[in-house]
């Protein structure tokens, strides 16, 4: 059973997979903390929750390291702990080969989907180790793991998420921090909205996409004790995607 008293740092928290999970931690006691850049979402999050547990809701931008040094000072100075973190906040590309790729939209992608677990893990960490230790979970992809034509930047960059989430685990194991990675396949967020939806189904050998529900599952799993030696992993959860 779940300490009460935990506290859950998630970004991308307003919708998708981040608001599925921030469900999820509510309703196992959990106290959040959500960010997002979308305020309109994140308050009808917070106040939904709210009812359930103490929720604090920090509108801003992950690709700013200051912004997100002060939002794990903020959960310190609220909560006094930070247990567990869902580092999920993301952005995809338009389908372009590398060359007719924009440097802007290259950087961007690489701001938004590893830059910003850096800066998360950079800070979430030392408050984890006043509280002798915890639990963190990086969305990649199912990308992270295999390569598809003409997404070169979307590919490295979670591909990236996947290599600094082994290297983040080697380096804090022995002090009881655990980093796991998730490798979502094609999964019914707003990520996706503008793509034919019968056409990704197709994809997966299962024959259907994921819900952000059933991804919950799975990160409350890697988030909880147990999974308490599980640690730099890589968990697919693609319905059979990347086996193809």
């Amino acid at each position: 059973m779940e300490n009460l008293l935990r506290v859950a740092m998630i970004t991308g928290a307003a919708s998708g997979i981040g608001k599925a999970v921030a469900v999820t931690l509510a309703e196992q006691g959990y106290q959040l903390c959500l960010v997002d850049l979308n305020q309109e979402k994140l308050d009808v999050l917070s106040e939904q929750l709210s009812l359930k547990t103490a929720v604090m809701a920090l509108n801003g931008d992950v690709t700013n390291a200051e912004f997100i040094q002060s939002v794990v000072q903020q959960i310190e100075q609220r909560f006094g702990r930070l247990d567990v973190a869902l580092n999920n906040a993301g952005m995809t590309s338009e389908a372009k080969a590398i060359a007719d790729l924009n440097i802007q939209e290259c950087q961007q992608i690489m701001d938004v989907n590893v830059n910003s677990v850096y800066y998360c893990m950079h800070f979430q960490i030392p408050l984890m180790l006043k509280s002798c230790g915890g639990a963190i979970v990086n969305t990649s992809s199912m990308l992270g793991i295999i390569a598809t034509k003409n997404r070169a930047a979307y590919v490295t960059s979670k591909h990236a998420v996947t290599g600094i989430t082994k290297a983040v685990a080697l380096d804090y194991a022995e002090q009881q921090i655990r980093v796991n990675s998730i490798h979502p396949g094609y999964i019914e967020t707003p990520l996706i909205e503008h793509i034919d939806h019968q056409f990704l189904a197709k994809k997966h050998p299962v024959g259907r996409l994921g819900t952000p529900e059933e991804v919950a599952e799975l990160v409350s799993f890697l988030l909880s004790d147990r999974a308490k030696f599980i640690t730099g992993s890589q968990y697919v959860i693609d319905g059979g995607y990347s086996l193809q």
